[in-house]
């Protein structure tokens, strides 16, 4: 089935809801913040509502019924439809078995890193080393309570994803902070000379540096012949 539509998570989290059993809106976002599926999937109501309308106009959810109870407004429930169900079967599918490049912040922020002096990165990668630290120790803490409520693993495997992610996160920064303060990373002269031409004012040798420097990247990137 053709990927059309599927960049939101959300879009699957509600057809998943749905292939549970008909809800409205209210329901299903209240069925997965009870699940705890809000740390995982981005979740409020105006892109919720915003979803439910591109799935009922692509036709993979249906409107059942209108529903009043009490004095609250008329709510809309809604149910999957064929076309749906397969919808969500690939679509789920196709990202749990394809790794896909996510483009995260951190990532872009190590990209653009030597835009700020060594020491600068040392002192901020710190700060982030202690954020994860509490985070993971956090995770942790949730995983055994919930454990001990009687709560099934298969229930917390995305905690358990995220937590892996933040560890494996955490060994990276604490291994780059080592090679930075232990002068054991390539070219960390070089990136020290920049910042001191940029300190002392000197732009033209700057420039004339950084334009050196990407000579030399593009003549040994590029494929040599035989």
């Amino acid at each position: 089935m053709a990927a059309r539509g599927r960049s939101n998570p959300l879009a699957l989290a509600v057809l998943s809801c749905l292939n549970e059993r008909p809800m409205h809106p209210y329901e299903i976002a209240g069925t997965l913040r009870e699940r705890g599926k809000d740390g995982s999937i981005k979740l409020n109501y105006g892109s919720l509502y915003t979803v439910v309308e591109s799935l009922l106009r692509r036709g993979l959810i249906a409107e059942r019924e209108t529903i009043r109870e009490g004095r609250r407004p008329e709510r809309t429930v809604y149910a999957i439809t064929e076309a749906g169900r397969l919808e969500h079967d690939d679509w789920l599918g196709e990202m749990i078995s394809r790794p896909e490049p996510e483009f995260t912040q951190f990532e872009a922020a190590l990209s653009l890193a030597g835009g700020l002096p060594p020491d600068d990165v040392v002192r901020l990668l710190g700060q982030r080393r202690t954020m994860l630290q509490l985070e993971i120790r956090s995770a942790e803490s949730t995983y055994d309570l919930c454990r001990e409520q009687g709560l099934p693993e298969v229930f917390l495997v995305e905690l358990e994803y995220r937590t892996a992610l933040r560890r494996a996160e955490l060994a990276f920064v604490e291994d780059l902070i080592t090679r930075i303060t232990e002068r054991k990373l390539g070219g960390l002269e070089m990136w020290e000379s920049f910042h001191a031409m940029r300190a002392a004012g000197d732009d033209a040798a700057l420039t004339a540096a950084v334009a050196e420097t990407e000579r030399t990247v593009r003549e040994r990137s590029r494929p040599t012949t035989p």
